[in-house]
Order: structure tokens, then C-alpha cells, then sequence
């Protein structure tokens, strides 16, 4: 039996205990409390306040029915603990970017953010009209769970690093922490990959243990500090130019709700996902003008990379071909960007730069 039936069927068969042992009391009571663990260190800019708002939406919108009790990482299990947390029954819901959990399915991956993948809104209409949602779906049922988008960071930086990248070169050998298929991407480059939880890499950066990072945005990076370390700051970057988060609950936890309970934790996914994009955009602009009043020098990537990573992106989405599902996930993925993109950029394209040429 290989890890994924394994965990699909230990999670049907210790959740649903799980799930029973928690509805009886709650019958009885008329409310219930739901765990919910996530990647996030408690207070990280803008991903723990997704969690936070999906949570207090539940809680509000159900009168109390079902109250969240959010754990950051860390009080409960560990960031990337937290997926097995909830499909063997020791939490019920999580909090997260699935493509920390590539190792469980690849085609998480498109769920978060793939190198060279969608935009903000390119993800939204995917998702939410071109079958996207049904994909997570499908993806997490095989898991034992529910799924959701629960929140975006909007376009991903470059990242921050100890000198300037003049070529794909710069790569060979350089520590960088990078999650995920761009990761993947960069190692493919010559870069010696880590994967670190957030909350662990401003001491990394600090101490030598990396070279440089990615985090999320100006606003985000700010927040963590990495600006007091390294000055040299790349604002675009392949990897996740469109960072769903996502929310999920144990699927026998989930069957366990009442229907419009059900529908509220749809909702509130959703609300969350829409909110958490508008709050990364918002604070974007003014802390990337601080950052630069205060010394950080900002760069982008020279084409010569843009072309590096090009082609070391298309052998690592290649590497997983093979995989049924995955492959009608990228197909439907790929399909969707091409038709949002064409149209964005005949419409919307067009028009923000004559506005900028008009209105100066």
C-alpha cells in the first residue's frame, strides 16, 4: 500500500473516531470548538492574519455554533506537521500553503503557486470558474480531506540577497531557502535548496546558515525583518506570482456539520482568499518606498535568469508528467492561463499602460 492510500485510509478510519468522540458533546451542547493548527508563526504578517479572519468568520457567522481555537506553529504540532494533523484526527482543520506538501501530491503545487504560473486574478478565475476548486477538491479527497482557498499574498518577491545577481551563474552553490516547485526550479540552477518554516528564517538569514530568502512582499518582508541583514532585494520573482493559501478541514469532521455550516466554511474560506489578497496590495506600495528610504538597494532579475529559470521551471513541471491527476491539474491550469492572460492583457494591460502614459 503506498503513503497516500495508507493515509486516506487511517485518516477515514482515526478521524471518523476523532470526529465522533467530538460531535457527542457537542450535540448535546448545541456548540462545538474545531482545531485549527497552521504553518504560521503566531502574528506573521498577513498569512496569520488569514487564518485569524477565516477562524473569527466561522465563529461570527455561525453565532458561536463553532468556535475556532487557532494554534499557531509551533502550540500544537509543527508548520509542516500540520497536514498529517489533520488527516489522522489530531486536529480538524488547517491553515497553510499546500505546496509545503508536494511530498504528499505535486499537484498541491498549483494550489499555492508554480513557477511561472498565474497571476492573482488568473488564479481567481481559474478557481473559481474554470473547475479549480473542484481539482482541490478531488486533490484532498484522496487525503481525507476538505479543501479551500483561504487566502493570497499576491505576487511573491524575488527575494533578499547577500550581492547582486548578474547571471544564472550566481546560483551555483548559493544557499537559499525556497519552498516549493520554485525551489525545486532553483536547485535545478545550481543553488543548494532549504525549506524553512517562517518563522525560522530571519535567524537562518542572520547566522550564515542561508545566503539569501524568499519570503512574501515588501510588506511581509518588512515585518520580518530581513532588511537589517541584507540590502540587496529582487522584487519579482518566478516561483509564486500568485500565493493561494488554503484552508482545509478533515473530511469526516467536515460531513459531520450541519449543511449551512458546511456553506459557512466555504464562505469564509472565500472571504478569506479575497481579504488577505486586498491586505498584501494594499501595504505593498508604501513599504517598498521604506525599505528604499532606508538603504535597501532594489533590483530585478536580469533576462538572462528570467531565461535560466525559463528553462529550468519547464524541467521540473515535466519531472512529474505522468501522474493522472496531476497532469489533468496542469492541463486545466495551463488552459486557463493562456485564455485569462490573452484577454488581461488586450484589456486591462492596455489600458494601465495608457493611463500611466496619459495621466503621468
Amino acid at each position: 500500500m503506498d503513503r497516500r492510500s495508507f493515509l486516506r485510509t487511517s485518516a477515514l478510519g482515526g478521524t471518523a473516531a476523532a470526529a465522533t468522540t467530538l460531535a457527542a458533546p457537542a450535540i448535546a451542547q448545541g456548540n462545538r470548538t474545531l482545531t485549527l493548527v497552521t504553518t504560521w508563526g503566531r502574528g506573521l504578517a498577513g498569512v496569520h492574519d488569514a487564518a485569524q479572519r477565516a477562524a473569527d468568520t466561522i465563529t461570527a457567522m455561525t453565532d458561536g455554533a463553532l468556535t475556532i481555537d487557532l494554534k499557531a506553529a509551533g502550540e500544537l504540532v509543527g508548520a509542516f506537521e500540520v497536514f498529517d494533523a489533520v488527516t489522522s484526527g489530531q486536529a480538524d482543520m488547517y491553515h497553510g500553503a499546500d505546496y509545503y506538501f508536494i511530498n504528499q501530491h505535486p499537484a498541491y503545487a498549483f494550489f499555492t503557486g508554480v513557477p511561472f504560473g498565474m497571476a492573482p486574478q488568473e488564479l481567481s478565475n481559474w478557481y473559481y470558474q474554470g473547475g479549480g476548486m473542484e481539482f482541490h477538491d478531488e486533490l484532498g479527497s484522496i487525503f481525507g480531506l476538505k479543501s479551500f482557498l483561504g487566502g493570497n499574498t499576491g505576487p511573491q518577491s524575488g527575494g533578499w540577497f547577500s550581492k547582486e545577481i548578474t547571471g544564472p551563474e550566481d546560483f551555483q552553490g548559493l544557499k537559499f531557502r525556497m519552498p516549493g516547485l520554485g525551489g525545486e526550479t532553483l536547485g535545478r540552477m545550481g543553488a543548494s535548496v532549504q525549506n524553512l518554516p517562517g518563522a525560522e528564517v530571519y535567524q537562518a538569514l542572520a547566522s550564515g546558515a542561508i545566503d539569501g530568502t524568499e519570503w512574501i512582499g515588501p510588506w511581509a518582508d518588512e515585518k520580518a525583518g530581513f532588511q537589517e541583514i541584507t540590502k540587496f532585494y529582487y522584487t519579482a520573482g518566478m516561483h509564486e506570482p500568485a500565493a493561494g493559501l488554503s484552508l482545509a478541514m478533515n473530511r469526516d469532521v467536515y460531513d459531520s456539520l450541519a449543511p449551512a455550516h458546511q456553506k459557512i466554511f466555504e464562505i469564509a474560506a472565500g472571504e478569506a482568499h479575497q481579504w488577505n489578497l486586498a491586505q498584501f496590495m494594499n501595504e505593498n506600495g508604501a513599504a517598498l518606498q521604506r525599505l528604499q528610504a532606508g538603504g535597501v538597494t532594489v533590483l530585478e532579475f536580469p533576462d538572462s535568469v528570467w531565461d535560466a529559470m525559463g528553462a529550468a521551471a519547464k524541467e521540473t513541471m515535466d519531472a512529474y508528467a505522468g501522474d493522472e491527476i496531476y497532469d489533468r491539474i496542469r492541463a486545466s491550469y495551463n488552459e486557463s492561463m493562456a485564455a485569462s492572460s490573452g484577454w488581461i492583457q488586450r484589456s486591462e494591460g492596455v489600458y494601465r499602460a495608457q493611463r500611466d502614459r496619459v495621466m503621468g
